[in-house]
């Protein structure tokens, strides 16, 4: 019965790992999406307006590029946006580490 509680404990620590893996990657790559996304939304935008394509991506990219400049530059926002998914890696490290306790406490 007790290899059946550690693989159950396992197994678990396995999803929350998962969790927390697929947690990160979605936030660091919602961070690479935003200016890509930007840049698209202002392309279609000019267009609409009557832009050509081209032109419009020779407009739009330095503008979302100005943008992440500003972003960039004040103060504190940029090492927050980076500590916040740093802290998210800590957690999911410290609660697929609690899982390793509960099963040495099982084996006995």
């Amino acid at each position: 019965m007790k290899k059946i509680n550690v693989a159950l404990v396992r197994l678990l620590q396995f999803m929350v790992f998962t969790l927390f893996t697929f947690m990160v990657i979605t936030y660091f790559g919602a961070m690479v999406l935003l200016p890509l996304d930007a840049i698209s939304l202002l392309i279609k935008l000019m267009s609409a307006i009557g832009f050509n394509g081209f032109i419009a991506a020779v407009i739009a990219i330095p503008i979302v590029g100005y943008l992440s400049l500003l972003v960039y530059k004040t103060p504190g926002l940029s090492r927050m946006i980076v500590d916040t998914g740093v802290d998210l890696v800590k957690a999911g490290k410290i609660r697929v580490e609690a899982f390793n306790e509960i099963a040495s406490t099982i084996k006995g």
